[in-house]
């Protein structure tokens, strides 16, 4: 099974196994992608994407290493702004069988971190599984 997940914050192989319990198995392949979302709409459309790269970097390297400390083969790319782009931009190297999406709360996002579930099985044709992000 191969499995790209998408997310904004670090994620845990527990999280990862709570999400998609049954497709989290020793053989499967995990790309993470974290987004460099930015903080606001102004910082967007200033195209200040330093710190939002600087950001994402970071997430995908914590959760690649945590994700490999508890036994899961994963390797990650940080993404673009736009979530959908990321994500399309993923599945040109890495063919996924199966999309998993984490984002905080609403009342914590960052701006355009919201993602559309359905949207993304019509555009990609692969299921989705949406997580929110747990406080740690």
């Amino acid at each position: 099974m191969k499995l790209l997940v998408l997310t904004s914050e670090a994620i845990s192989a527990a999280q990862l196994r709570d999400a998609v319990p049954a497709e989290v198995s020793p053989d499967a392949e995990v790309m993470v992608i974290a987004p460099a979302l930015q903080t606001s709409a102004l910082r967007f459309w200033l195209s200040d994407a330093d710190e939002a790269i600087a950001e994402a970097d970071r997430v995908r390297r914590d959760t690649v290493e945590q994700l490999g400390e508890e036994g899961i083969a994963a390797s990650g790319d940080t993404g673009e702004s736009d979530p959908m782009q990321a994500i399309e931009d993923a599945l040109m190297t890495f063919p996924a069988d199966r999309i998993v999406v984490f984002t905080h709360a609403e009342s914590r996002q960052a701006y355009r971190e919201q993602v559309d579930d359905a949207e993304i099985r019509e555009r990609f044709g692969l299921p989705v599984d949406h997580a929110p992000i747990s406080a740690r």
